[in-house]
């Protein structure tokens, strides 16, 4: 099996498409089932957060489980392949492990060296175990990811370049508010786990009063209960929008909960006084936030699409060289790994076509011996299966060793060939790409087409 990266960011997909393409916490067991069902995918974790999708799968052929994959987002979104790849980037085997790592060690965020990408991670892993979509080579991923991720931390300073996406937001709505955020009043729209760091973060930075809501009344009870804030009902929600001057929505509502018309109702109700506009954060995806709302005089959005325009040229993160030195080194660890693993099965082809080979000449000798006593026959059965025992030993080990090389996959290809082993695949086999050409070649998926050479070279845009 092969590792396969698809997906789409706030890097280059439109926040609309992202809407389309994310996967809220109730739907990921059937998204998962659906992406197993299919002939290619042996294994698949989703990720979607506020700024990403992404599916990370072990496949048996580059084209077949890019062509599944896309079949399966295409589906969700309404899209046809071919446009839908315009706003996807693709990394196999060495690119994916790459990429994957480097978005646990939180420099592939859209703030360098956020840390909440590591529970997000651990949420998504969480979910495919529980759907028993994550095998072996998944499970190793995912682990090792998040070990590189904590180690990124640990290790280097890139915590300082900022803790998430929410302080990022907040700190481009503090540059709207006179005197900044510290006594402003903030209401929090969602009890989950982007609401809870949004509460702790307001808390820290000195916002207050707090009041937090979520449909769930108990989870928005507990969350204001940890931080000294006020609960109110959902019910209350409307009524509530006036009385702050910050609101951060971050729920998993697939349809807006501020629309145009409660928020023009809202500025209406608003103290006369009120001379800093009401600025409303959206971190939720979907969006909940109608898009109108921010052509309103008087109020200020600030979302993801825009959040990540004003970052792009924010200044160079400490220590993000020391972070890509951890990431390429515990890459190199892990492709060694993948190639030890691969080798495996072939290892345990040509030992059991050695034990089929003894095992049919012990029949024919027992038939051309029948004085022999039970101890005599076990005797040699004993001899004759160590005698296979140690002329296989040498050489199984030495492809061991040349299997983790760097190009050993050969040397597997060449074990199975002398010895013509039938190693079974738990999928369909398609052609693998030559990725040192930048395009993949011979694939059956016309959709390949669609994807630039750096899309199949494991290049984000």
């Amino acid at each position: 099996m092969n590792l396969l990266v698809v997906g789409a960011s706030y890097r280059a997909t439109p926040v609309a498409m992202l809407e389309r393409l994310a996967v809220a916490p109730a739907d990921l067991p059937g998204m998962l089932e659906r992406l197993l069902a299919q002939p290619y995918v042996g294994e698949a974790v989703v990720v979607s957060t506020c700024n990403r999708v992404e599916i990370y799968a072990a496949v048996s052929g580059f084209h077949g489980g890019l062509g599944d994959i896309c079949t399966v987002l295409a589906e969700r979104t309404g899209c046809a392949p071919a446009e839908l790849a315009n706003h996807l980037y693709v990394h196999y085997d060495g690119a994916a492990v790459n990429h994957v790592f480097r978005v646990a060690a939180g420099l592939d965020s859209m703030v360098v060296g956020e840390a909440q990408i590591l529970g997000q991670l651990r949420d998504a892993y969480h979910a495919a175990t529980s759907a028993d979509t994550s095998g072996r080579l998944l499970h190793e991923l995912m682990q090792q990811a998040l070990r590189v991720g904590k180690r990124a931390h640990t290790e280097t300073d890139i915590d300082r370049a900022g803790r998430s996406v929410v302080t990022a937001a907040l700190n481009v709505a503090a540059a709207h508010l006179d005197g900044g955020l510290v006594g402003r009043a903030a209401l929090v729209i969602g009890a989950g786990a982007m609401g809870a760091l949004t509460v702790a973060t307001l808390s820290r930075l000195g916002v207050g009063p707090l009041t937090v809501t979520n449909r769930g009344a108990d989870r928005a009870v507990r969350l204001a209960e940890s931080y000294g804030a006020t609960a109110v009902p959902y019910a209350d929600l409307s009524a509530t929008l006036s009385t702050v001057d910050i609101i951060v929505a971050a729920t998993a509502s697939p349809e807006p909960v501020l629309t145009r018309e409660m928020m023009a109702r809202t500025l209406d109700r608003r103290s006369a006084s009120a001379t800093d506009p009401l600025v409303v954060i959206d971190l939720a995806l979907p969006r909940d936030v109608e898009p109108g709302v921010g052509a309103l005089s008087g109020l200020t959005v600030v979302d993801i699409d825009g959040l990540a325009t004003q970052l792009s040229d924010s200044s160079a993160v400490t220590d993000t060289d020391a972070v890509a030195r951890i990431v390429g080194g515990e890459v190199e660890a892990f492709l060694t790994w993948m190639r030890g693993a691969n080798v495996a099965p072939t290892v345990a082809a040509l030992r059991g076509r050695a034990d089929d080979v003894v095992s049919a000449e012990l029949r024919r000798f027992n038939q051309r011996r029948p004085e022999l006593t039970d101890d005599q026959r076990a005797e040699v059965a004993h001899t004759l299966h160590r005698v296979v025992q140690r002329l296989l030993h040498s050489p199984t080990v030495r492809v061991r060793q040349l299997a983790a090389e760097p190009g050993g996959d050969q040397y597997t290809a060449l074990l199975r060939e002398l010895f013509d082993l039938e190693v079974p695949q738990s999928a369909p086999v398609d052609v693998v790409p030559d990725l040192d050409l930048g395009v993949p070649q011979g694939g059956p998926v016309d959709m390949i087409s669609d994807f630039t050479p750096n899309h199949a070279s494991g290049g984000e845009r």
